[in-house]
């Protein structure tokens, strides 16, 4: 693989992170909203699938964004009759993302956002001196 092929497969992970980044920023936005009234669902927590497939332009397999899909676990319940999105119960449906695994998630992809920035850096710092070398 030549070092501009590595760049180029650190930029594609850069982009899928990039993504999952910014759907655990709306699941975290929208963490404590509820249904505008009562019978409506609340906001149902989004996760990132992501592929291995192969690059024609590089010739070699990269990171990319399957999909973006909803979690389909069950919504949080609060017993709040006051409400206006209660049902006739009391009950008010919550999403179903919890805040501690949309921060871990979040440190997850940020980490490996960092380690392709360093690979981009060690590469492009191998190119440099490379050329340092060609013109002496």
């Amino acid at each position: 693989m030549d070092l501009m092929n590595a760049m180029a497969l650190s930029a594609k992970g850069m982009k899928a992170q990039s993504t999952r980044l910014r759907i655990i920023s709306e699941n975290i936005a929208n963490a404590d909203s509820t249904a505008s009234s009562p019978g409506d669902l609340p906001y149902r927590r989004k996760v990132v699938l992501f592929e291995n497939a192969l690059d024609r332009e590089l010739g070699l397999n990269a990171v990319k964004v399957k999909k973006v899909d909803v979690d389909r676990g069950d919504f949080q319940r609060r017993y709040d009759p006051g409400h206006p999105s209660a049902d006739a119960e009391g009950y008010v449906l919550l999403p179903n993302v919890n805040s501690l695994i949309e921060v871990n998630d979040m440190r997850e992809a940020q980490r490996s956002y960092e380690a392709n920035i360093g690979v981009i850096d060690a590469t492009r710092q191998m190119i440099m001196r490379t050329v340092d070398l060609l013109r002496n």
